[in-house]
């Protein structure tokens, strides 16, 4: 009888591409401006993306389009946010109760500086993530644009959802 090995390199593959962002408007403006030049309909999700941290836990708006027509899906990720965490502090008159707090969380930490992450999956290949860079550019409140290498991402686990 015959044995047939499969590889598990055989079903991992890469269909998608990231685009950094950096822009001060708010998440839902920058939605608004991107289905404006890029004929999107991005829409925001009812659940956002979550972390459970051993500090807290933080939440990242993310918007979606599915693009029927091009069987490809468009992600956009807030990349900073604010955290709420609870601290105990023992050394306090009323020790026992938590103190809240805010720091800021990333949902990509190597990408310190990036403000939002554009995710197209199932994209034929790289002219259509380059047409949505020069696009976005495009917007005069986006201050720059461009691809993300995510083989070099240690967090990349953090892109699935």
């Amino acid at each position: 009888m015959a044995t047939h090995k499969l590889m598990i390199d055989d079903f991992v593959s890469v269909d998608y591409g990231l685009i950094a962002i950096h822009s001060s408007l708010e998440d839902y403006r920058l939605a608004y401006f991107i289905n404006r030049h890029l004929e999107l309909r991005l829409e925001r999700c009812p659940r956002d993306v979550s972390f459970k941290r051993k500090d807290g836990e933080s939440f990242f708006s993310r918007y979606l389009f599915e693009d029927d027509t091009n069987d490809a899906a468009w992600s956009l990720i807030q990349n900073k946010n604010s955290m709420v965490s609870t601290h105990t502090n023992n050394t306090s008159l009323f020790a026992g109760e938590g103190l809240m707090g805010t720091s800021s969380a990333l949902f990509i930490p190597e990408l310190k500086t990036v403000d939002y992450i554009l995710k197209i999956e199932d994209t034929e290949s790289d002219t259509a993530i380059d047409n949505a860079v020069t696009g976005l550019l495009a917007i005069k409140y986006i201050a720059t644009a461009y691809k993300i290498d995510h083989y070099k991402l240690k967090s990349k686990n953090n892109l699935i959802f």
